[in-house]
């Protein structure tokens, strides 16, 4: 895909001389067309005004040259303020110079076709003494130009006769003497400066192609004396200079045009404003990405002319401990006998080398340049084509569920029956859903109004499961004790803990998993209060209420989550993003109470249909409930389309967001119905679509980094196919595809070894379920005594158990063994640690 590759480790090169559109009309032409540029192996970003402002702060910015010089300095113009700056402000004096100064930016255009004013001169003088000059440093660097992007030819074309090319030749050799070679972004190691890691970038000078015209559309007298015989050697020229390392020359302005004839206006000598505004970028992103990579905040999704951040130490402890310190204790370990009494088990060591490997694979996939980053386009054939063939597979691979439940007494026969949203169900709910989401992360399908509506639901529906099997667990089991709230906090969060200090992102940006931990948190408190009175089924409607109540106020009313985000950020060192996060949980606020209250209807249902219950308003017969039965799958039949008719009158996403709240419960729920409405539904399941789900959280928090790119921006890309740019993009999918799953699959099974680990390093495994009371194992939990206190009798009666010939240097390791409290206080302290001392 790119020649620029072993001698252009930053895409430097990439991003001045090759690329391609992603979003290059089949048809006609429409407003989207034109502006998503993929430069060979890196991704450029859209600069805005505040972008611009922080980059270059009371700096300048030249561009000289004609007409087509000027389109990009309009471009760059209206970055900075759209709504002020109109090319009528150039009506009267088109070829005349231009001034602009907007956020602190100075934007200037030399009117210079041949490139041979005084005023050029000055600042290319300016430029090449700034590294010699004697006067105040400061005073200096904002006369100089942060930016000199000098382009011409066409005039030359036009205007002499005899020999433009030369003449054209003898200009670009006169503004190529100011270049100081050691100071310019493209020439290898010893000619060519890299883009700076630190606070400001080197400033540039850069010659712009001469623009290729559209011949055919030209005007009569354009055309008689603009023609390929003098612009095209020209060209050739520049590239001689490039190869040369002479010059630093934007071969990409005119790939943007070659072979496109849509890219051009009517005169078919300037490109559409679409085009222009790349054009920008590309200076942009050559000038500002080291800047804005050297600040340290993610998302890293510039990584064209940019080079990563070397890691920190802490960053440094994860990678050594992944690749060099795991892997050595894992072959101790596996010695069996010489294995040191202190060490764990090897199973504990392999799953510890799982998690150690996985987080160094994300570090060296999303934060260094081993791997190419590309843009994301969406597609509705592509979209289709990934959501049919997901389909395909789940349908190939239905089966009957195993270890059902036999019916009771309103059962017409003995045949077995699944419970109510069984686990093989659940799992199948989550797997495919998951599916479409990462279907839809990976596609780019966010821009697409319906489709966002659409996993808007999705995530409610992991919501909704949320509410319902942790409310069945706590209610039917009755189990409250620390081990159990410490062994799903674990079990939810190690992984999205880890990635924080090794991806210098943040806690919240894996928001999945602190948004079920939240909940999760809410309903352990909702149903542990008051608990010895859970069977009143009003008091316990009343808990759900006020926990309604609670959590809305909590999350809706300014103030709070800002005063307790403060404190965190005081005592702890966490930054995190308020406004965010309140996004995000008012967004849903209300499906996990819905669940909490379905799964308190289904167990009282339950027992009276069961006949565990013959009393109050529970009292069911079968005829009763089957005609309740009917009645909610008619009305679930009708919610469906309902819906899609209901969100065709949203105009946008925010428009959506406000009513998604109040509208979700009901989708879900009728989906849930109708998933349930008989034995056969309730039977089978979709293995593929199960298997899935039973290692979604691990998915959609590794998405970000091995499939994904650029902290989700972009996607991951081998390059496989350097000048095949389709085959390499179905290569990446297949490839990446098939080693996301396998190490998705691999990190969920060893985060419940560490979570049982974790929870009891001594005790065998007792299989313990999350989300759900009845059904299989979600994460393996240690076998205890039938109470839990037990755990925590006083460490000197187990050491006197242990007998007094215990040496006193084993005590601090008896103790972190011996209570869950000191290793979830040693666990919690080592993160405050590196909060503070991360950099």
């Amino acid at each position: 895909m790119s020649r620029w590759h072993s001698d252009d480790p930053h895409k430097c090169k990439a991003l001045m001389h090759e690329g391609r559109w992603l979003d290059a009309p089949n048809g006609g032409l429409s407003n989207h067309t034109f502006q998503n540029w993929q430069p060979p192996g890196c991704m450029g970003h859209h600069y805005n005004s505040k972008d611009i402002s922080t980059c270059f702060q009371s700096r300048r910015i030249v561009l000289a040259g004609d007409s087509t010089i000027r389109q990009v300095f309009w471009a760059i113009a209206k970055k900075l303020d759209l709504d002020s700056i109109t090319e009528t402000l150039t009506e009267g004096r088109q070829h005349a110079d231009l001034s602009i100064n907007k956020k602190n930016v100075d934007l200037h255009f030399i009117w210079d076709p041949f490139l041979n004013t005084t005023r050029l001169h000055h600042e290319l003088l300016l430029y090449q003494n700034r590294a010699t000059t004697t006067e105040d440093s400061d005073d200096f660097e904002k006369q100089v130009a942060s930016i000199i992007l000098a382009g011409g030819g066409l005039w030359h074309a036009r205007h002499f006769k005899d020999d433009p090319v030369s003449r054209y030749v003898d200009t670009i050799r006169n503004v190529s003497r100011y270049l100081q070679p050691s100071h310019q972004p493209g020439l290898s190691d010893q000619k060519l400066m890299l883009p700076a890691a630190a606070a400001s970038a080197e400033d540039l000078l850069l010659i712009a192609p001469v623009q290729l015209p559209l011949y055919e559309a030209l005007s009569l007298e354009r055309g008689n004396t603009i023609t390929s015989t003098r612009i095209e050697p020209m060209n050739v020229y520049l590239e001689e200079l490039i190869k040369a390392q002479s010059a630093e020359v934007l071969s990409s302005f005119n790939a943007m045009s070659w072979h496109q004839r849509l890219t051009y206006e009517a005169s078919g000598l300037h490109v559409l404003q679409n085009v222009a505004n790349q054009k920008a970028d590309i200076l942009l992103n050559l000038r500002c990405n080291a800047k804005f990579t050297a600040l340290g905040r993610y998302p890293f999704n510039r990584t064209c002319c940019s080079r990563y951040n070397a890691p920190n130490w802490v960053q440094r402890l994860f990678l050594f401990f992944g690749m060099i310190v795991l892997p050595l204790l894992s072959l101790i370990v596996g010695k069996g006998s010489k294995r040191l009494p202190l060490l764990p088990s090897s199973k504990v060591v392999a799953a510890l080398l799982v998690i150690g490997l996985s987080l160094s694979y994300c570090f060296y996939t999303d934060r260094t340049h081993l791997f190419n980053k590309i843009h994301k386009q969406f597609s509705y054939n592509e979209f289709s084509a990934l959501w049919l063939s997901t389909l395909g597979l789940g349908v190939l691979s239905v089966r009957r569920s195993e270890g059902p439940r036999k019916p009771k007494s309103f059962a017409p026969s003995e045949q077995s029956d699944q419970h109510f949203l069984s686990r093989d169900q659940t799992d199948e709910w989550k797997g495919w859903m998951q599916f479409v989401i990462l279907i839809y992360h990976y596609t780019g399908a966010s821009k697409v109004l319906w489709i966002y509506e659409i996993v808007r639901l999705l995530v409610a529906s992991y919501l909704f499961m949320t509410g319902f099997g942790h409310t069945l667990y706590f209610y039917t089991k009755d189990n409250y004790s620390f081990r159990r709230f410490t062994s799903v906090i674990v079990r939810l969060n190690f992984l999205g803990c880890l990635l924080p200090y090794v991806m210098r992102t943040d806690y919240l940006f894996y928001y999945f998993a602190p948004l079920v931990t939240f909940w999760f948190v809410v309903i352990y408190l909702t149903m542990r209060i008051g608990r010895s009175r859970n069977r009143s089924t009003p008091f316990l409607f009343l808990k759900i209420a006020i926990s309604v109540v609670a959590v809305t106020t909590f999350i809706r009313i300014p103030g709070i989550l800002e005063q307790v985000f403060s404190a965190l950020n005081y005592a702890c060192k966490i930054e995190w993003n308020v406004v965010e996060w309140r996004f995000r949980v008012a967004l849903d606020i209300y499906i996990v109470h819905a669940g909490m209250v379905a799964a308190v209807l289904y167990v009282k249902i339950d027992n009276a249909l069961c006949g565990r219950f013959n009393h109050g308003a529970l009292r069911f017969k079968k005829q009763h409930f089957e005609y309740l039965r009917i009645i909610a799958v008619v009305v679930s039949i009708l919610m469906i389309p309902g819906f899609w008719i209901i969100i065709q009158d949203f105009p946008n996403k925010y428009s959506y967001n406000s009513w998604h709240p109040y509208l979700s419960p009901f989708v879900i729920l009728a989906y849930v119905v109708l998933r349930n409405a008989n034995r056969d539904f309730r039977n089978y399941y979709s293995g593929v679509f199960a298997w899935l789900g039973r290692c979604s959280l691990e998915t959609f928090t590794l998405q970000f980094h091995i499939w994904l790119a650029g902290d989700t921006k972009g996607l991951l890309s081998v390059g496989v196919f350097k000048n095949a740019a389709d085959a390499s993009r179905r290569v990446d999918f297949v490839v990446l595809t098939i080693l996301f799953f396998w190490i998705s699959w691999h990190v969920a099974t060893a985060t419940g070894t560490l979570t049982s680990w974790i929870i009891d390093p001594k005790a065998g495994r007792e299989v313990v379920e999350i989300e759900d009371g009845r059904g299989k194992a979600e994460v393996g939990l240690p076998r205890t005594k039938s109470h839990e206190n037990l755990q925590y009798q006083h460490v000197g009666k187990t050491l006197a158990a242990r007998g007094i010939t215990r040496r006193f240097w084993t005590l601090p390791f008896d103790l972190v063994k011996d209570d869950l409290r000191v290793r979830l206080g040693l666990l919690l302290g080592m993160m405050w640690l590196c909060n503070w001392v991360y950099t």
